[in-house]
């Protein structure tokens, strides 16, 4: 995405605050600012939706549960009719089914995220998968 370069005026205090997060972050300003920016803007869009720090970055979650991806992941390997999906996530996760629709409706809008989540957590399974077979036969001998 080509940046623009844009002039706003925010309050010395805002200001401050922002210059402290990033420097705690080890980012700059203007980064943090557009992911903020982003983050709320998204937010806005799919009520119900919150950011989370984790150990592969920041990530889409439902406020009241699991990440985005974790539903979307699920909703794979769930079968039927969409509502009845929708209802059995919602059991499978504690959920009210408008979570759900919420989680899908984000995924929706932000595939190529979400999917890249999903991916990195199934080789991250895949991997781990590796290494116990490879610990039961270092056992085994």
């Amino acid at each position: 995405m080509v940046s623009r370069a844009t002039s706003y005026r925010i309050d010395a205090e805002v200001k401050e605050r922002l210059a402290q997060r990033a420097a705690v972050e080890g980012i700059t300003e203007r980064a943090l600012l557009e992911r903020l920016v982003s983050e709320g803007l998204d937010m806005l869009h799919h009520p119900g939706i919150v950011y989370r720090d984790g150990p592969t970055g920041r990530r889409a979650a439902l406020a009241v549960g699991p990440d985005v991806w974790q539903v979307i992941s699920a909703l794979r390997f769930t079968a039927g009719g969409d509502e009845e999906r929708v209802v059995l996530l919602a059991e499978q996760f504690d959920l009210h089914p408008r979570h759900v629709r919420i989680a899908i409706d984000f995924a929706a809008t932000h595939r190529g995220r979400i999917d890249a989540e999903i991916a990195e957590n199934d080789a991250a399974a895949e991997r781990a998968r590796v290494l116990a077979e490879q610990r039961a036969e270092l056992m085994a001998c």
